[in-house]
């Protein structure tokens, strides 16, 4: 059973300037000096390149160990692969791939020892329940075919689908769900809705999941983004419903408190480190770089730089390119200190869309840079 608890995560700040001022943002850094190795707290967002343009939904971004990407295409359940300099190239189709208001094929993960297996994972809307798959690529990255199913049974709907893979330093494939629009999944024990899960690459239940089964975590709304700090801290960013957008801390067994409670407001559950309003947020993805966590945001269409210290704030936050690029859905750091982030102008959305633009949707690299003295 997942219990529950009113416990705080740790101290945090007063954000006036990110829960009152719904325009407040800071100009990008004019002038830097990339930063590599262990000077890496503090960095600011500098150059802004293209990487890729074109695309069509956007969804999951995961990297090789070369370098290189592979980006799924949420509408078209097309995965391609991305290099810098060249036009992407098409690797294959995701079988059984069925399209609503938020489903498709979402999120990926290469596996660790993609050298060898050639395997990346892949969240999949379908019928008669969401799932994740393991799909092999072939040599050359020519073609993929679905080796087996990870895990199943997940409940689909409409919308809140979640949809986030990343591995975690435990070599353990971390899941983000959504409750499939009933809230009540998330309070459920025995659903796979409105949770973090971990499984092994095989599918199989890890040590360390309180429950014996796959969910490690409930009482979430919809998780849009898991990271993992350099202290093994994880984080999970997850839309809220009217009021607040959360970035939590994740901790086994814990009760996030869905639907009792949203942000810091309700009697129970495990309190977010930062709250935003959803009109600045709607969050999804994450990643942690130069001692902040970096959200993307959907319906604020900006990126967000969270300071963190392990499990606690460490600041407020800090929004850059507001309105720039259009809405965010993917941020991923790069081998070499960089983020990739996926704009998403294509999908038709009414919150937060202005509709495409010119290029969208796109892939962009942002350099994290020591801010100009």
């Amino acid at each position: 059973m997942l219990p529950r608890t009113g416990g705080r995560l740790g101290a945090v700040a007063a954000l006036f300037c990110a829960l009152v001022l719904p325009g407040c943002a800071t100009p990008e850094p004019r002038a830097s000096q990339q930063v590599t190795g262990q000077a890496t707290r503090g960095l600011v967002p500098g150059e802004v390149t293209e990487v890729a343009r074109g695309l069509a939904m956007p969804w999951g971004l995961t990297f090789l160990p070369d370098g290189s990407a592979l980006v799924s295409e949420r509408s078209s359940a097309r995965i391609l692969h991305v290099r810098r300099g060249r036009d992407p190239v098409p690797v294959g189709t995701v079988p059984g791939v069925e399209v609503s208001a938020e489903g498709g094929l979402l999120g990926l993960a290469a596996s660790p020892s993609f050298d060898r297996d050639r395997t990346v994972y892949a969240y999949v809307s379908a019928s008669p329940a969401n799932r994740v798959v393991a799909l092999r690529l072939a040599p050359g990255l020519r073609s993929l075919r679905q080796d087996r199913v990870v895990l199943d049974g997940i409940a689909t709907a409409d919308r809140h689908h979640g949809g986030r893979l990343r591995f975690g330093p435990d070599g353990n494939l971390w899941i983000g769900t959504g409750d499939a629009f009933s809230p009540a999944n998330a309070a459920d024990e025995k659903s796979l809705n409105g949770k973090i899960l971990r499984v092994r690459p095989d599918g199989s239940v890890p040590p360390g999941n309180p429950s014996g089964t796959a969910v490690y975590s409930g009482g979430h709304r919809n998780v849009q983004g898991i990271a993992f700090g350099p202290d093994g801290t994880a984080y999970a960013s997850e839309l809220g419903h009217r009021t607040w957008d959360e970035l939590n801390v994740l901790r086994p067994g814990r009760d996030y408190g869905w639907p009792g409670s949203e942000g810091r407001e309700g009697s129970h559950g495990e309190r977010p480190i930062f709250t935003l309003h959803p009109d600045d947020a709607s969050p999804s993805g994450i990643a942690v770089a130069g001692g902040a966590v970096w959200m993307g945001a959907l319906g604020g269409q900006r990126l967000w730089r969270l300071p963190v210290d392990g499990p606690r704030a460490d600041g407020d936050p800090v929004a850059y390119f507001a309105q720039r690029y259009g809405r965010i859905r993917t941020v991923e750091p790069a081998p070499d200190g960089s983020l990739w982030i996926t704009t998403s102008n294509t999908d038709g959305a009414t919150w937060g869309g202005t509709g495409a633009r010119p290029g969208d949707d796109r892939i962009l690299r942002v350099d994290l840079v020591r801010p100009p003295s």
